[in-house]
């Protein structure tokens, strides 16, 4: 009798304890969801905004190398120079604080990178904005160390799920963007909870989700190789789109060790060659190029080499933005191009270039299938599965990300820690 009631007390006890857990999370999931989908909601209207106010008024591509000066002194005023992504994740994998600052300001630097014409992405916004505000809402809870860096990860998640309107492949983007070949699934509730949240809010603000009408072929022998050989070609760009961005980051910096110089002269590169092409193409996100490749199967066969060029000029010189969207672009691009000499339609192709080039260059299998799911639907799913597998294998250990730890080898069944890192 005695140990009957042990055991009851036991199992009272941690049905308790997982109570209290599963509230505190969801409590965390709560306080971070709601903001990350208010200031998303914002970020994404705003970015719309100055990017029509541009195109109506194409006379403000000249401020560009103005603005790179203002984000130079912002940066400069909150002491956040050399801040990028990779303190995202070291504050993740270290405890790294993260200063509030960061918050306003990369909102406000992003949006004028946008308006002025800049060839940058989203995403590095979103997770630095959502990785501060689920540090300080973790702060708010008095949560511990390792409790507070898991809440950046729902923050990152959160503002991910807000712009891009993903919740699940930005959950496992959080998740599977640190430590690479590990992944801690107890952040898998409160990453999900606030990335559905703050998809919800950011909804009812009035943020459209990304969708995109694609048409797969049935799964057959011969095509399952002629999506193997698009794959191969995707592992190709995503080296040489990492090896230009890291170059740049590496050299222009050397090259032009003055901050202020190297922005004011960098926005002016991109002033001077989007006057010379005679058309703002390449300029800001490009999701309406990505948007013609996936659905019309409409690119330039130079379009994936421009982009990478120009979005390693623009960050390199101390813009803002991210590289994601831009490497969605190389990779619809690309593989809208390179998808008819293959025998696999336009758009298709341009659907798992976009796939398999993101994969290759952030190094999540798992958020790059579900991304695929949420943006083109399930059909293709084996496609996307092969492209993605194969573009992760061949892509090294050179991603976007620096900080990145490889905890487990990308060919051989072993445990390595790689960090990652620029093999070029």
């Amino acid at each position: 009798m005695e140990n009957i009631r042990e055991r009851i007390v036991s199992c009272a006890g941690r049905v308790w304890f997982c109570a209290k857990e599963l509230l505190k999370w969801l409590a965390l999931a709560m306080i971070t969801g709601v903001p990350c989908g208010i200031i998303g909601a914002a970020f994404d209207l705003a970015v719309e905004h100055v990017t029509e106010l541009r195109t109506e008024h194409t006379a403000i591509l000249f401020l560009l190398p103005v603005i790179g000066l203002v984000i130079v002194a912002f940066y400069k005023a909150a002491k956040l120079e050399g801040v990028s992504t990779d303190d995202m994740i070291d504050c993740v994998k270290d405890g790294k604080p993260i200063r509030f600052w960061l918050l306003p300001v990369m909102f406000i630097s992003t949006v004028l990178t946008h308006l002025g014409g800049g060839s940058a992405g989203r995403e590095g916004a979103a997770l630095q904005m959502g990785g501060t505000i689920g540090w300080w809402a973790g702060g708010v809870l008095h949560l511990n160390e390792h409790e507070r860096r898991m809440a950046v990860q729902c923050g990152m998640a959160a503002f991910f799920s807000a712009l891009f309107s993903t919740p699940l492949a930005a959950t496992f983007f959080a998740m599977t963007i640190v430590n690479v070949g590990v992944v801690f699934y107890a952040a898998y509730i409160p990453c999900f909870t606030a990335a559905i949240i703050a998809y919800g809010v950011a909804r009812l603000i009035g943020v459209t989700p990304t969708r995109f009408a694609v048409e797969a072929p049935a799964f057959e022998p011969a095509m399952v190789v002629r999506v193997v050989l698009l794959a191969l070609a995707c592992a190709v760009v995503v080296h040489l789109f990492c090896f230009v961005l890291h170059s740049a980051a590496h050299g222009l910096p050397k090259l032009l060790p003055n901050p202020w110089v190297r922005a004011f002269l960098g926005g002016c590169v991109v002033v001077v060659f989007t006057l010379l092409y005679g058309s703002m193409r390449y300029n800001g996100a490009g999701v309406n190029i990505i948007a013609a490749a996936v659905e019309q199967g409409q690119a330039l066969p130079w379009d994936w080499i421009v982009k990478i060029l120009l979005t390693a000029l623009t960050l390199s010189s101390g813009f803002k933005g991210g590289e994601v969207v831009p490497s969605f672009f190389v990779g619809a691009t690309f593989g809208c191009v390179a998808a008819p000499l293959l025998g696999i339609p336009a758009g298709f192709g341009a659907a798992l270039g976009l796939a398999g080039v993101f994969c290759g260059a952030s190094n999540c299998v798992v958020a790059s299938l579900v991304l695929a799911i949420e943006l083109f639907g399930a059909q293709g799913l084996w496609y996307f599965a092969i492209v993605c597998g194969i573009t992760y294998a061949l892509s090294g250990y050179a991603g976007l990300y620096h900080s990145q730890l490889f905890l487990t080898d990308k060919l051989e069944p072993e445990y390595r820690i790689i960090r990652g890192h620029n093999h070029y």
